[in-house]
């Protein structure tokens, strides 16, 4: 089943400095079936989402530098973009640095270990609205 409208497929950007990481979400997703796109960094991360405009983003919050996730999500921000942004984190990192999350872009938190039904299940739910929007216009 197809995630979006017709035979476009909603496109989830995964920015992770971890291949096996990116590589087990991916096929998760593609199987739920959204594209996947992907980047290894948070500056290839923010190029590939300014050229290709993902319908959501999934970003590890440390990769090259302390917290490249949010990083990634407040350049975007500064470009207009209102791509949601969702972090990839372990507990220990979440806590350092939860508060005011949301005012800076970010629209979610998975706890890695990743539980991929529950991501799955977010983006089928949070990207739902936007098709049905989608559909009047």
């Amino acid at each position: 089943m197809n995630i979006g409208l017709g035979d476009r497929r909603r496109t989830i950007l995964l920015i992770d400095g971890d291949s096996h990481a990116r590589a087990t979400l991916r096929a998760a997703l593609e199987a739920a079936g959204f594209s996947v796109g992907e980047a290894a960094n948070n500056h290839e991360g923010e190029r590939t989402a300014l050229r290709t405009k993902p319908d959501a983003i999934l970003a590890e919050l440390m990769m090259d530098q302390a917290d490249a996730g949010i990083t990634v999500a407040e350049r975007l921000r500064t470009h207009g973009s209102e791509i949601p942004c969702y972090i990839l984190s372990t507990a220990s990192e979440v806590l350092m640095g939860s508060i005011g999350l949301h005012e800076i872009g970010i629209d979610g938190v998975f706890l890695k270990p990743v539980d991929t039904a529950i991501v799955i299940q977010t983006l089928k739910t949070r990207l739902a609205p936007r098709q049905a929007e989608a559909g009047r216009a």
